[in-house]
């Protein structure tokens, strides 16, 4: 907490943090979201537990694309389009080491995608996060 808070103190708004396979966690700063206060407490997102990893190479750039991508799809950036994202994100890794390299990752269909969300969604209560 100390380090995510001089490292807010810099100028960034917002810090992610990856955890590897124990997920992600943001820390928002003073100006993340104005007058929302549950924003400026850090949100943790966990990791899929997935049975086998194959190759964890890639998973936090993966991690990154998932989270970014699901940013740029939303008109208005908030507290909860920031959480779903660390989820996204988190889907995005865990299909990244399922397998060498890229190869999982070419073949992903968004109909996986949103498979996955659903059951990260059901196994951490995302849909309670938000409010």
């Amino acid at each position: 907490m100390l380090a995510a808070n001089k490292v807010l103190s810099m100028g960034p708004k917002t810090l992610i943090v990856k955890h590897g396979e124990y997920g992600a966690t943001a820390f928002f700063g003073d100006h993340s979201f104005a007058g929302d206060v549950c924003a400026l407490h850090p949100f943790r997102a966990p990791a899929l537990p997935l049975a086998e990893v194959v190759d964890p190479t890639g998973a936090g750039d993966s991690f990154a694309g998932g989270f970014y991508g699901y940013l740029a799809s939303q008109p208005k950036l908030t507290p909860t389009v920031f959480r779903k994202a660390m989820f996204y994100g988190g889907v995005m890794g865990s299909f990244a080491v399922e397998r060498f390299g890229t190869e999982r990752l070419q073949n992903v269909t968004r109909e996986e995608i949103e498979e996955r969300f659903c059951l990260f969604q059901e196994i951490s209560h995302l849909e309670y996060a938000g409010k």
